[in-house]
């Protein structure tokens, strides 16, 4: 655990550094997000932050590569390698649409390419995790992977609309899913504590735990492509990393580990980006336009909208980000018996603070029509 932390540390005193130098190129260059109708500043503000996020997860592997403790993660460079690929093809893709705003079939197709890159050096879906299906085909895990990271990435850049709303979901669902691979790695091998799973979520938090000081409201800049794919990439490829495991626990069932976790929590984790990334794409072809294309009917844009201010609407979404992802991570603490209840009943009194300004109109407007 300790060396996890200290990556974790490394990862976030990069990317913390490097933010301002980043911000003051974005500014030297004009790099700034353009004023559009569904945005919610009023005032410009650079962007490219991404590109210091990225920084902290490649200097945090790298010395993760040279210590003993995670040999078993680097004994076998192809995956690394793909992974490598794919972030350089992240930063490349994610640079120039920050700088040029690029077409979304260009974007999509680079989404592609960085999975692709990951799938064909090795990191693939190997079995479905409910009743430890396997999936033998290489084809098919091929193509399940690169569909997994990117409806992943497409879903954090959906997501990504306010103030450190995406790093904070990042760092809150991230931190809850490197304590179950932990968990996991431990009670598959008593030995090896490595595992990439767990290395990626390490590195990802801190690199947004990094930047997020300098991207909570009032943002001094903005993640931009570069930083949304990141985290959606790094996300999607440790779920998928955590199906290698789960046929190694077919010895360790219902062992400190709940057998259902390993689609459990990858849903809890990206729950809020996957719910908003399907709502999108239902709200933009019911309306005949493409599914890419931006709007401003996003669940941050409705919070706003609806009279909660920029900084408490992305608290909201944090802390319904928690209630989910440390909801299913207590199942392998705590009895479902206690869990779900109170779980239920947090989740109740969330739904109550979300709805409040509407509920709290509706009773003014109330008062009003009567005699």
């Amino acid at each position: 655990m300790k060396v996890y932390l200290l990556l974790l540390g490394l990862s976030a005193v990069i990317s913390f550094v490097l933010t301002p130098a980043v911000r003051r190129l974005a500014l030297a260059g004009g790099v700034y997000t353009p004023q559009r109708q569904r945005d919610v500043h009023r005032e410009p503000v650079p962007k490219l932050g991404g590109v210091a996020m990225i920084a902290g997860v490649l200097v945090a592997l790298g010395i993760g590569a040279m210590i003993p403790f995670l040999d078993g993660i680097f004994s076998d460079p192809d995956p690394i390698r793909g992974l490598l690929f794919a972030l350089a093809v992240v930063l490349a893709m994610g640079v120039a649409d920050d700088l040029w705003d690029l077409h979304w079939t260009l974007k999509l197709a680079a989404q592609v390419t960085a999975a692709a890159l990951v799938a064909f050096h090795g990191i693939r879906v190997e079995a479905m995790p409910v009743g430890w299906i396997p999936v033998g085909n290489e084809p098919i895990q091929i193509g399940l992977t690169i569909f997994i990271l990117v409806l992943t990435m497409n879903a954090i850049n959906f997501v990504d609309g306010l103030d450190g709303l995406a790093a904070g979901m990042a760092v809150i669902g991230g931190s809850a899913f490197f304590i179950y691979t932990y968990l996991l790695t431990r009670t598959i091998n008593e030995f090896d504590y490595s595992n990439l799973a767990t290395l990626l979520m390490a590195v990802l938090v801190g690199s947004c735990l990094g930047f997020l000081p300098h991207n909570f409201n009032p943002a001094k800049i903005f993640m931009g492509e570069v930083g949304a794919m990141l985290i959606g990439l790094l996300l999607a490829t440790a779920a998928v990393a955590v199906t290698a495991d789960v046929e190694a626990m077919e010895g360790f069932r219902f062992r400190n580990v709940p057998a259902y976790m390993p689609i459990l929590l990858p849903i809890a984790v990206m729950a809020l980006p996957l719910l908003d990334l399907a709502l999108a794409v239902v709200r933009r072809t019911v309306r005949g336009s493409s599914p890419f294309s931006a709007d401003r009917g996003h669940l941050h844009h409705k919070l706003v909208d609806g009279g909660w201010t920029h900084r408490q609407a992305v608290l909201l979404l944090y802390l319904w980000t928690f209630l989910i992802a440390y909801g299913v991570v207590s199942l392998n603490f705590f009895d479902w018996l206690i869990v779900l209840p109170v779980v239920g009943v947090l989740l109740l009194g969330a739904g109550y603070l979300t709805l409040h300004p509407w509920v709290r109109r509706s009773r003014e407007s109330s008062r009003e029509l009567r005699p």
